[in-house]
């Protein structure tokens, strides 16, 4: 999904020998509260997550427990350390054997912005751990069909675009673990084609600008940061999502970049293509404030592609290295900025 095998024994054998600047790099990762084997997951049978997460019946618990697994699962894929791996298959039974339920007004942005996390951390261990039961493994299978897909099958087009990012993810990633062809299809031709606010044209307009810039800051990266994982998933499976629409992320990047860093941008208040969420200006809201989205994009532009990024460059330069935040994948600098290149479309398993 997120990483392929050759990417993971990369930094496995760069962590294993201590290297510069991996090792130091990763303490991030172990530094986290939730990266540790004394994690404690907290599953919910029914959370209730509602606008702005008021109220929050789980929810909380739901995201800081995805987190855990994530980063526990890499840190087995990192280490061979069997503690992680056994902690992250402990949080994705707990809540295999509990979740009944996501509802609320933002249950579908929370199954989005968790399920993706939830996806990969089982994807990485059924592919490089013996720990994990199969019966544990059609349990968890049975949470994403019957209780994450219905939230996100239909998406919220006409919400902010960030949302259907999200779900979007969320979505492919479920195609690949379930091995559903159909359902990751689905959500890829929908990031390219569909009548979202979340499809890449619709989201990064021709003149770069995002659909979220006359909102606020943080939202934006929110939606970048998402659909930027989307192009780095199709990559894995062998399809340049990244090029779509004339490197569209790419501008979208830059000038989100480039106004955050302080410099001016030409904004054009214009709806978005429900004719809805028109703001006058860019958004002054989180200007400056960074989230931990660029060096996966970074990577992709400039060191496979060959192309300058400039402003992407400089957030970089501004921000390293990338640590956590709630909403993403989070540790880009340890994860991206020093890979080697490699070829697309190698799985992880």
């Amino acid at each position: 999904m997120l990483y392929s095998k050759a990417e993971l024994d990369f930094l496995k054998e760069k962590i294993r020998s201590k290297a510069e600047p991996w090792y130091p790099l990763f303490g991030l990762i172990q530094s986290d509260d939730r990266a540790r084997p004394e994690w404690e997951a907290k599953p919910v049978a029914h959370i209730i997550r509602g606008t702005y997460n008021r109220p929050n019946i789980g929810a909380g618990n739901l995201g800081h427990d995805a987190q855990a697994a994530y980063i526990n699962a890499l840190q087995w894929a990192l280490t061979d350390d069997e503690l992680h791996a056994r902690k992250a298959i402990e949080i994705l039974n707990a809540w295999s054997s509990t979740l009944q339920s996501v509802s609320g007004d933002d249950a579908r942005l929370l199954v989005g912005i968790v399920g993706y996390k939830f996806c990969n951390a089982a994807e990485i261990i059924r592919h490089t751990s013996p720990f994990w039961k199969p019966e544990d493994q059609l349990s968890f299978e049975k949470i994403l069909l019957d209780v994450f897909y219905p939230v996100i099958k239909n998406y919220g087009p006409d919400s902010n675009g960030n949302w259907d990012a999200a779900m979007i993810v969320t979505t492919m990633c479920m195609g690949i673990f379930l091995d559903n062809e159909d359902l990751y299809r689905g959500a890829l031709g929908y990031v390219k084609t569909g009548r979202t606010t979340g499809a890449i044209p619709n989201y990064i307009y021709e003149s770069a600008q995002c659909q979220e810039n006359g909102r606020d800051q943080g939202h934006t990266q929110l939606g970048l940061g998402y659909l930027a994982d989307a192009c780095e998933i199709a990559w894995k499976q062998g399809e340049d999502l990244y090029g779509a629409f004339g490197n569209r992320l790419a501008i979208g990047f830059e000038y989100t970049a480039r106004y955050n860093l302080g410099f001016g941008v030409p904004y054009d208040p214009v709806p978005d293509i429900f004719g809805n969420h028109l703001n006058p200006a860019v958004s002054e809201k989180g200007r400056g404030n960074f989230r931990p989205v660029y060096e996966k994009v970074y990577h992709h532009y400039h060191n496979r592609k060959g192309l300058e990024m400039k402003y992407t460059k400089m957030v970089l330069d501004k921000i390293r290295p990338e640590g956590y935040h709630w909403d993403h994948s989070s540790f880009g600098t340890l994860l991206y900025a020093y890979l080697p290149v490699f070829p697309p479309g190698q799985q992880t398993r």
